[in-house]
């Protein structure tokens, strides 16, 4: 009897440990398989660096606390072998649909990686673009520039310091994120390429300035004539006019670029005397490179300029951001006493 009521004993704690298992086995499989993740706000995005590894990207997961069973997933990890060269850098949109060896496969496979929108307009300098560039995509800021300013790249590119900037064209680009600063010049390099086809080329040998001349005057251009871009193309004409004259330049914006002081509103005769191979008014032709990253608009506002016989302009007097413009001399001061006397007027002194 004894030995019987044993075994029934022995094979109660067998069914009992199989059920234990199977209970084990099936909350391991719910865990497994259930939603790894949790986004209660929606859209997140994981920017997942270079240099990082499968350890750097489960810690961001839990100090964002997003992983719903971290040790669940770090073994998911293990068994998956992500790490090193599988763990992908790039910008990933998380989704809360998926399991734990569904989101490591996404992300081992670097499917999920985005590209970013690389936005630079309104830059001044290589070292504006550099800032607006580098907060898109992964790589410093500081780096860029380092890159933008190396002699041998400039050299590779056929630029030098003073017109590299010539070889940006403000738009907006779709780029990996971890995109590094040699694949972002190539990336630039190839789109001037194509923006420089062969009817641009064939306008700039008409009008007898070079691809980077030609992003120097649209500049110009663009400095003096940001509010109403149509006229762009009657300024531009003019300073071609003036260049085929031999007269100077005599542009306000290339003083102000000169000085460094954008917050300038009036230029005076004492800005005008300022030294600097910039300042128009005291040096022929075109300055030795660009006062700022032109629009693809204004560079072909050089290239398509009005034809006229205009040599003179300056801002109207009624402050609608247009230019009156005059063929003499005569015109030309009658005009520009309507605009001085309108600046008293309004007490802009500087």
């Amino acid at each position: 009897m004894a030995k019987k009521k044993k075994k029934r004993i022995g094979l109660w704690l067998t069914v009992i440990v199989i059920l234990g298992g199977a209970a084990a086995g099936w909350y391991f499989y719910q865990l497994l398989y259930s939603k790894a993740l949790k986004l209660p706000n929606g859209d997140v995005v994981l920017y997942i660096q270079s240099d990082w590894t499968e350890h750097d990207v489960l810690s961001w997961l839990k100090q964002n606390k997003l992983v719903r069973h971290p040790e669940m997933m770090e073994a998911v990890m293990a068994k998956k072998n992500y790490t090193g060269t599988n763990v992908v850098a790039g910008k990933y949109t998380l989704r809360s649909d998926m399991n734990a060896p569904e989101l490591i496969d996404w992300l081992r496979a670097g499917n999920g990686e985005e590209e970013v929108k690389v936005r630079f307009n309104s830059a001044r300098s290589v070292s504006d673009i550099a800032i607006m560039v580098g907060s898109a995509i992964e790589v410093d800021n500081a780096e860029l520039l380092e890159v933008f300013q190396d002699p041998a790249t400039l050299e590779r590119y056929g630029f030098n310091a003073l017109t590299i900037t010539t070889l940006f064209l403000p738009d907006t680009y779709l780029m990996e994120w971890d995109t590094d600063p040699e694949e972002f010049l190539a990336r630039m390099a190839s789109e001037y390429k194509a923006f420089w086809n062969a009817g641009r080329k064939s306008r700039a040998e008409k009008i007898g300035l070079t691809q980077s001349e030609v992003t120097t005057l649209a500049s110009i251009v663009q400095a003096e004539q940001q509010a109403h871009p149509e006229e762009q193309p009657i300024i531009a004409g003019l300073y071609l006019n003036r260049l085929k004259k031999g007269m100077r330049l005599q542009s306000d914006p290339t003083v102000i670029y000169a000085i460094g002081d954008f917050s300038i509103n009036r230029v005076l005769r004492h800005h005008l005397v300022t030294p600097s191979a910039y300042n128009t008014y005291l040096n022929s032709g075109l300055p030795p490179g660009p006062i700022n990253v032109p629009s693809k608009k204004a560079i072909d506002a050089v290239l398509f300029a009005s034809d006229h016989d205009y040599i003179y302009m300056c801002a109207k007097s009624d402050f609608s951001g247009y230019h009156a413009f005059a063929e003499s001399l005569v015109d030309h001061n009658r005009n520009a006493r309507a605009f001085q006397q309108a600046l008293n007027e309004r007490r802009i002194y500087r």
